[in-house]
């Protein structure tokens, strides 16, 4: 019997040593990610998994230089309305409070009720801020499997409680090199996982 993942966590991780390596400045990596998220969203609803959830930025990344901040909440705002096309559900997370949160997405910071498949996105996510708040993540639940992208082997404060039992894959191609087969390849590993949840 094939054992699919329900829920998903994405981290799309390189883009910054993308942009270098394509000759570009540091902050240009971000735009070239927002193909590379439609494409896994539509893989990820043709395999028939019913939650995604994208790491897009964490509170720590607006300590980074202005340019790059400003890069990164751009690509967020762009990619949120890109996948509201898709016919999905889309949640924001992510502290609403600070000026590096984009104004514009506002309105999807509030879940809503609805058939089909769900997409939520940090936006402005730090694993202390939830905390601090109530956990305020405590409505998105438990994650499977999470996919990092750029060869990392860490979560870098993604959703703490959600991925206390979740399968980590990890992939060393830097996210805007994004294909289908990295993704069905993930998709193959976590059938072989054997999954006890702590029994």
């Amino acid at each position: 019997m094939y054992r699919k993942p329900k829920h998903i966590g994405i981290i799309p991780d390189g883009n910054r040593r993308w942009a270098v390596l394509n000759g570009l400045n540091k902050d240009g990596g971000y735009e070239y990610g927002l193909s590379a998220g439609l494409k896994l969203l539509r893989e990820a609803k043709k395999a028939g998994v019913e939650e995604l959830t994208y790491y897009g930025f964490t509170t720590d990344n607006c300590k980074r230089p202005k340019e790059q901040v400003q890069a990164f909440s751009k690509a967020c705002s762009k990619a949120v309305k890109l996948i509201k096309n898709e016919g999905v559900n889309v949640y924001v997370l992510g502290n609403t409070r600070s000026v590096c949160f984009p104004k514009d997405l506002l309105p999807y910071t509030e879940k809503k009720p609805g058939d089909g498949m769900k997409v939520n996105i940090l936006v402005n996510y730090g694993w202390e801020w939830d905390m601090k708040n109530g956990w305020i993540s405590r409505d998105i639940p438990r994650i499977d499997m999470v996919v990092r992208w750029g060869g990392m082997c860490r979560l870098s404060g993604f959703l703490p409680v959600q991925t206390v039992y979740s399968d980590f894959y990890i992939i060393k191609d830097l996210w805007p090199d994004f294909s289908e087969k990295q993704f069905t390849d993930a998709l193959d590993w976590y059938q072989k996982q054997d999954v006890t949840l702590g029994g």
